[in-house]
């Protein structure tokens, strides 16, 4: 699906708040100076306050991607747009939701 590409500048939390760490192994592609983030990249995820009932603490730790560009890569990979699907996972390995893209740059869109 066609949306912003996401780069190291944009805003990622996961659904209980916790805020994703942009960083990318891309060297190539740069918006207003910021690099592109790819699919392949994982985000860590620091500050995530969830908990299983009744108290266990159960955080997202990560972000891990699908769903890149189609028609826009870098390094062979696809680069991740806003309608691109993160996945937050807990240190356990479960799946606790999808991340939000609270903020991208509006200048650049892929297919």
């Amino acid at each position: 699906m066609p949306g912003y590409v996401l780069t190291t500048t944009s805003q990622v939390q996961c659904m209980h708040g916790g805020t994703a760490i942009l960083t990318t192994a891309n060297t190539e592609l740069k918006i207003d100076g910021a690099p592109a983030l790819l699919e392949s990249d994982v985000h860590p995820v620091v500050g995530c306050p969830f908990t299983i009932p009744p108290a266990k603490p159960s955080p997202c730790i990560k972000i891990e991607w699908a769903m890149g560009a189609v028609m826009c890569k870098s390094q062979g990979t696809p680069v991740l747009v806003q309608t691109s699907l993160g996945k937050c996972v807990s240190a356990e390995g479960a799946t606790q939701g999808l991340a939000i893209v609270a903020q991208t740059q509006m200048k650049i869109q892929a297919n």
